[in-house]
């Protein structure tokens, strides 16, 4: 890998990092709470609010973008809060029709703009490797309260805390790596690491087949010219199969 190729996949892995720095924590929880799909749901809902905020000529980066895809995905989350209340039984079954609903909107909404074809796959697949540092540092600080407030202050995250908290974190990693990025990044790690008992052994193992998906992944997109997003979400799942099949049972315990 040359220079030029460093200074590009560098800041796509510490992208990478930050996203799983607080997805390896809430896929915990999700996978725990039997709503594995919410990140799907509440991604693509964040996304709807982009694409809308993009049909109406906004800056692509600018706070008006920002705030649409923040405001749409803290109005689902207090929805969710709502029927997961109400509905308990069937919440995993509404949080997929939330889901089809927001993309099949976000495709309606395209379907008259030339470049729409190319909007939805930067949505889906993200752009990783065109992540700047000056986009991570707002997501930085973002994370870092996001973690606090996870670690520091659990008892305000039982509730709609959990669902305002996943939507602000969910959205910020949209538009860094993409709607697929973020499942795997949130599903993989916490599938592969659910039957050790101690929740820091979890986070440990999670963070570090993690980090080894991206990098297996980045590399694998620079040396043949594949898309990164898909790549990294095999390398994901490569490293997961591999921790499940290969690692010791007594370290998975």
């Amino acid at each position: 890998m040359n220079v030029f190729e460093l200074s590009i996949v560098a800041p796509a892995l510490a992208a990478g990092v930050l996203v799983l720095s607080t997805h390896v924590v809430l896929g915990q929880e999700v996978l725990q709470r039997g709503i594995i799909f919410i990140d799907l749901a509440i991604a693509q809902v964040a996304g709807l609010g982009v694409i809308a905020a993009d049909t109406m000529g906004w800056e692509p980066h600018g706070w008006r973008v920002q705030a649409a895809a923040v405001s749409a995905a803290l109005l689902m989350a207090v929805m969710l809060n709502w029927t997961g209340k109400r509905w308990h039984d069937i919440q995993e079954a509404l949080i997929g029709a939330v889901f089809i609903l927001a993309a099949t909107a976000g495709i309606l909404i395209l379907s008259g703009n030339p470049h729409g074809g190319e909007h939805l796959k930067e949505l889906l697949v993200g752009q990783i490797l065109w992540v700047t540092y000056d986009q991570l540092i707002p997501v930085t600080v973002l994370y870092g309260i996001s973690l606090l407030a996870w670690f520091g202050f659990p008892r305000y995250i039982a509730g709609f805390g959990f669902y305002a908290l996943f939507a602000v974190v969910v959205t910020a990693s949209v538009q860094l790596v993409g709607v697929y990025l973020v499942f795997a990044s949130l599903i993989l790690p916490a599938l592969a690491t659910r039957t050790i008992r101690t929740r820091n052994r979890r986070y440990l193992w999670g963070y570090l087949i993690g980090i080894a998906g991206y990098i297996a992944g980045l590399t694998a997109s620079i040396q043949w010219d594949l898309p990164p997003g898909a790549v990294i979400a095999w390398g994901l799942a490569l490293f997961a199969l591999l921790f499940s099949w290969l690692v010791p049972r007594r370290v998975q315990e």
